[in-house]
């Protein structure tokens, strides 16, 4: 994912809060050790479960509350998984590769929650842009790099929304996984 820092000064100031969910507003830390199940971050991610699952298993966004244990055991996604599941989906459904997804993950990962919320992506359907301000998306449209942009700030308010509504499940309180016939014979077909 390119970073797009190499903006000029801006010549007027924007207004605080003048982009509103765009860049600047501020956004509540979220609760680790709540998690949601696979359908749940589904609903809310707009994905299908098959989606989800191949996402998991080759690592574009796995969950990061309570990974999967063997056959039988139930992932927790957390919010920020579900809201970087959300943004994959939107990159997909524009036409970005899978390649670039992935490097716009990786960033995405590694930010702070403030970091993410001022973050603007933008992409002209074959690179991913990440815009920290409103000068920067500016002069990447005007460069003739951007066709479209994905607010991460707007994005993480409608997953907090979708989420406010749907069943959640406290690390503490989650069941434990019962190991099954079949993940028991590979655990001892590996120990042997």
């Amino acid at each position: 994912m390119s970073s797009n820092g190499d903006a000029g000064a801006s010549s007027t100031p924007v207004p605080q809060g003048a982009q509103g969910l765009l860049f600047g507003d501020a956004i509540a830390e979220q609760d680790e050790s709540i998690g949601y199940r696979g359908p749940t971050a589904c609903r809310a991610a707009g994905i299908t479960y098959r989606q989800l699952d191949y996402w998991a298993r080759t690592g574009l966004v796995e969950p990061s509350v309570k990974p999967a244990q063997g056959s039988g055991s139930h992932r927790l996604y957390g919010f920020r998984d579900i809201l970087v599941l959300k943004i994959v989906k939107r990159l997909l459904d524009t036409g970005v590769s899978l390649q670039q997804i992935r490097a716009a993950v990786h960033t995405l990962r590694e930010r702070g929650v403030n970091d993410l919320a001022g973050i603007t992506l933008m992409s002209d359907g074959a690179s991913v842009y990440e815009c920290t301000s409103a000068d920067e998306v500016i002069d990447l449209v005007q460069g003739g790099q951007g066709v479209f942009g994905i607010a991460v700030g707007r994005v993480w308010r409608e997953v907090e929304g979708t989420l406010a509504e749907l069943p959640t499940e406290s690390l503490e309180d989650a069941a434990p996984d019962v190991e099954d016939e079949l993940a028991a014979r590979r655990r001892a077909r590996s120990a042997s």
